[in-house]
């Protein structure tokens, strides 16, 4: 089933900060094409060495203009003044872009759904492709593939052709909502890849507001087996309390306490409340600067 919605003639996002490249139709094995845009700092040193910051949602970053909701996360002009102050380390934004009609089924974190009951995995399936609840059943979610995309096919190329520093430490991964998710498998699956996760209005009801949802356990008990060693990595989470927001306090609590208990402490891990903020790239434009310096904190002096 191939549910990408992607304009092969989409324009290059417009930014006031640095400049954006995009692979157009990036060609993989294992999900549909899409483009990826690849935003530049200004004085972009193709000698050089930059941090790298993978991003979900890609055609939603960078220019307001041209999205479907005339918003953005402002991902150019926050990243480029954070830079310039010294306040993150100098580093590259790949901006992945969804798939469209795929986009649930590639960022359902895949092992916590596998402990979803049958009948409500079914559900969730027809629901992400958007059939009816007599047709058949989709696929099944499609995570792990993605997320072999970014990690085998997408990450090899960013280190082949720009200035970047492949370590683990220098590769952080985020999003918002669904990508928030999909950050957190990510780190959890590939921790010797990804040194930190950004995740935003983490969607931990996996789907609608619903009674007795069971997403929100399968998520805690994943990340209780899975969790990595804060050392070496560090996550941000914050959630705002409007709209779909007002949805995730007590997922997110759990998932806190699931946080002390592996060890992660200040240093390594962040969780804020944003009252008053919504579900929404605007929201997350204005809090930007908050994941991004603490994932990608200037290093010590030599």
């Amino acid at each position: 089933m191939n549910l990408s919605h992607i304009d092969p003639s989409a324009p290059i996002p417009a930014v006031a900060r640095g400049r954006v490249e995009r692979i157009s139709q990036f060609q993989s094995r294992f999900v549909d094409p899409r483009h990826i845009d690849v935003w530049l700092p200004d004085g972009y040193d193709p000698n050089g060495r930059y941090a790298v910051l993978y991003m979900h949602d890609g055609q939603m970053l960078f220019d307001p203009e041209i999205t479907w909701n005339r918003q953005s996360w402002g991902v150019a002009e926050t990243a480029g003044d954070l830079i310039d102050r010294g306040a993150i380390r100098p580093c590259l934004v790949v901006g992945i872009w969804n798939s469209g009609g795929g986009r649930q089924i590639d960022y359902f974190p895949q092992k916590p759904f596998a402990r979803l009951p049958a009948g409500f995995r079914d559900f969730l399936l027809r629901q992400a492709a958007g059939e009816d609840e007599v047709g058949p059943v989709p696929p099944a979610m499609a995570s792990d593939a993605y997320l072999r995309f970014i990690v085998e096919e997408c990450k090899p190329h960013i280190d082949a052709t720009y200035a970047t520093r492949p370590e683990r430490e220098q590769t952080i991964i985020a999003g918002s909502s669904m990508g928030g998710l999909i950050s957190l498998y990510a780190l959890c699956e590939y921790p010797a890849v990804f040194g930190g996760a950004g995740c935003l209005s983490t969607h931990w009801i996996g789907g609608f507001p619903m009674e007795n949802n069971p997403i929100p356990d399968a998520f805690v008990a994943y990340l209780q087996e899975n969790l990595p060693d804060p050392a070496g990595h560090r996550l941000y989470f914050d959630y705002g309390t409007e709209t779909l927001d007002a949805e995730y306090e007590p997922h997110q609590r759990r998932v806190d306490a699931v946080m002390r208990r592996r060890g992660y402490d200040a240093s390594r891990w962040q969780t804020l409340k944003f009252a008053g903020a919504d579900h929404s790239e605007n929201a997350w434009c204005a809090r930007l600067h908050r994941p991004l310096t603490f994932l990608l904190p200037p290093e010590p002096s030599t």
